[in-house]
């Protein structure tokens, strides 16, 4: 299993698979189904585009990935994939017809014998083609194309966009209903100011740089360090803590019944539920009285739950 960073000069071991082609962010059912599409015709891959189109067109916008790239590679290879292709999308494959991307990306570079994509696939400058186009190039360049019809959950569409208003609108089990597993983001352990543990919380602080920023408030999680098997219960806030300073949002999770030093460890966060919004309090005091609160909530949360995690 590996990934490419790249679609020309590849080996030969590297060529010839069928291949999941599309953004793959947040790997949710309607991918599955597409890679599932790909599987059942050959060696399965798949080719993902890095940066993200719309991260290329609209640098400035606001985070907006569901995972890390590396995340994703790891979710894409425990479902299946033999090869993560991360095609680079820049100014020249943004420039590409749908023809000559058939031609110079799919069939000269990673020489697929089968491609599989979603009904709302586009591709070539300015999304100039489709699905349907995509079939009838295939056609014309010698291999076979699967088109994928939508997954639904709940009478709704599964979208990357639909699991994004989730996440943004603070409602983790819709995100999780869509993405079939609880939306999980994964980072290194950052040294913090430390109030936490002056307060008795001591917490594992976390910056999401280019993830998709959570509603601001309080959340009840689980916890992994280092790609350990053993998820921990805890309580998060992920915010800019207008009671203690105002700051750049930052996810810190207080891990129940743990105070070992894991400073630039791994930490791998799964959103179970929200608790509460973040509020700025009169005093240190009543806002410790309300994190006293919030554990005994997420403890009741997590106790209820029966939770589905991304694979390790």
């Amino acid at each position: 299993m590996a990934v490419f960073a790249e679609y020309s000069n590849l080996p030969e071991i590297a060529r010839g698979y069928s291949i999941a082609l599309g953004n793959f962010d947040g790997v949710h059912a309607g991918h599955r189904a597409v890679m599932q599409a790909a599987a059942e015709a050959g060696k399965l891959a798949v080719a993902t585009f890095e940066p993200p189109p719309r991260a290329f067109f609209r640098p400035h916008d606001p985070p907006f990935r569901i995972f890390s790239p590396t995340y994703r590679n790891k979710i894409l290879l425990k479902e299946g994939a033999e090869i993560v292709y991360e095609l680079p999308f820049n100014s020249s494959m943004s420039s590409m017809t749908d023809d000559q991307f058939v031609a110079e990306v799919l069939e000269n570079g990673l020489g697929v014998k089968h491609v599989a994509v979603g009904t709302d696939f586009r591709f070539g400058r300015g999304r100039m083609g489709d699905a349907s186009r995509l079939s009838s190039l295939g056609r014309a360049h010698g291999f076979g194309v699967s088109v994928v019809e939508d997954v639904e959950r709940e009478n709704r569409r599964v979208s990357s966009t639909a699991i994004r208003e989730a996440i943004i609108a603070g409602e983790p089990e819709r995100a999780a209903t869509l993405l079939g597993a609880v939306w999980t983001v994964t980072g290194i352990v950052q040294h913090g100011q430390k109030r936490g543990k002056t307060l008795g919380f001591p917490t594992a602080n976390i910056h999401l740089i280019d993830i998709i920023h959570p509603k601001h408030g309080v959340y009840a999680v689980l916890a992994r360090l280092d790609n350990d098997r053993i998820w921990r219960e805890g309580v998060a806030n992920f915010g800019r803590t207008p009671t203690t300073g105002i700051r750049s949002p930052l996810l810190e999770v207080y891990v129940f019944d743990f105070d070992e030093n894991i400073y630039g460890h791994q930490l791998d966060v799964a959103f179970v539920e929200f608790i509460r919004q973040e509020l700025a309090f009169e005093s240190v005091e009543s806002m410790v009285e309300v994190m006293h609160t919030d554990i005994d909530n997420a403890k009741s949360a997590l106790s209820r739950k029966s939770c589905i995690l991304l694979p390790e």
